[in-house]
């Protein structure tokens, strides 16, 4: 039986970024220097592949460092923490290795900088993610003020609209971003804003490849876990640039065939907690079904990459 023609167009950049891959390479040194078990406070990315894999290598993950017993190492998330957390493992005399992505950090410390100059923050984020907790916690209770829509400018109740500065969680939909950070300039002139774009590299680059590839395409997969906030931006990203079918799978087992019966082109791409190997399974999928042919719609080149800390470089 011959089996239906479909163009599957290949978003480049996908899959994982440097901050992931090099958060991922921390718990497998750790692994490797300290044995297991190693304690992780969250998951480490928001993936449940790769949690699952580094799971079954002997890591436990948390959800708070009072489950850890102080005696065995811990590593924080990519996602970074509140500045507590690291006091707390001080505290308790833990070896502790943060794991938080350098651009994650970069925006901690224009937040830290801007308090430092009597500037009030706004952060641009998802209440309750984990980069929005860790980043509002680097600042004392009151300092920061979270916005996730334009129309949350309007209810903002501020020290002194002189006195304002502005970041983001990196995750975010360019899109999106860009029109509360207008309302914010709209109701706040004076607002200082970060001196680069606080949205990091790769969200950028795989929102952008998708916005290429989407006229082209009648549907969109986009492979990436549902808690993770940049996959979940790319469907988003994909439905606004016009793919009549845009959805979010974690695996290949996922897909709804049902809903793709017609199609002649599809869009795949992954967020950037996704490794390779769950887009290769998706790619396979497609073949046993279709007479694929693969187009990769490439829109930028990555060759970032981030050292993970001294601790680990250093002889056991």
């Amino acid at each position: 039986m011959t089996t239906p023609p479909l163009t599957l167009y290949l978003a480049a950049p996908r899959g994982f970024c440097a901050g992931v891959d090099r958060a991922i390479k921390i718990v497998e040194m750790a692994l490797e220097k300290w044995g297991a078990p190693v304690y992780v406070r969250h998951e480490i990315v928001h993936n449940k592949f790769v949690v699952d894999g580094l799971r079954d290598k002997g890591a436990v993950f948390v959800e708070e460092l009072d489950e850890c017993p102080p005696d065995r190492p811990v590593i924080f998330s990519a996602h970074g923490v509140p500045k507590a957390v690291p006091a707390e493992a001080a505290e308790r005399e833990m070896v502790y290795v943060d794991a938080t992505c350098p651009l994650v950090s970069k925006v901690h410390i224009e937040a830290a900088r801007h308090h430092e100059n009597g500037l009030q923050m706004v952060m641009i984020g998802h209440a309750g993610h984990p980069e929005t907790v860790g980043t509002m916690g680097q600042l004392p209770e009151g300092e920061v003020l979270l916005v996730e829509t334009p129309e949350d400018v309007a209810h903002l109740d501020v020290r002194d609209p002189e006195k304002l500065a502005f970041v983001t969680q990196t995750t975010l939909s360019l899109d999106d971003t860009a029109e509360i950070v207008a309302a914010l300039k709209a109701r706040f002139p004076a607002i200082v804003g970060p001196h680069k774009e606080d949205i990091c590299y790769a969200t950028t680059n795989r929102q952008e490849a998708v916005k290429a590839m989407a006229p082209d395409c009648d549907a969109l997969l986009v492979v990436g876990a549902p808690n993770s906030s940049n996959s979940k931006r790319l469907v988003e990203v994909g439905a606004r640039a016009g793919c009549r079918y845009a959805q979010l799978v974690q695996r290949a087992a996922d897909i709804d065939w049902r809903a793709l019966e017609g199609i002649r082109s599809i869009g795949l791409t992954a967020g950037a907690s996704a490794p390779d190997v769950l887009i290769e399974e998706v790619i396979d999928a497609f073949r046993a079904r279709y007479d694929v042919t693969v187009e990769t719609v490439t829109t930028a080149e990555e060759n970032v990459e981030f050292k993970v800390p001294r601790v680990l470089r250093e002889p056991a």
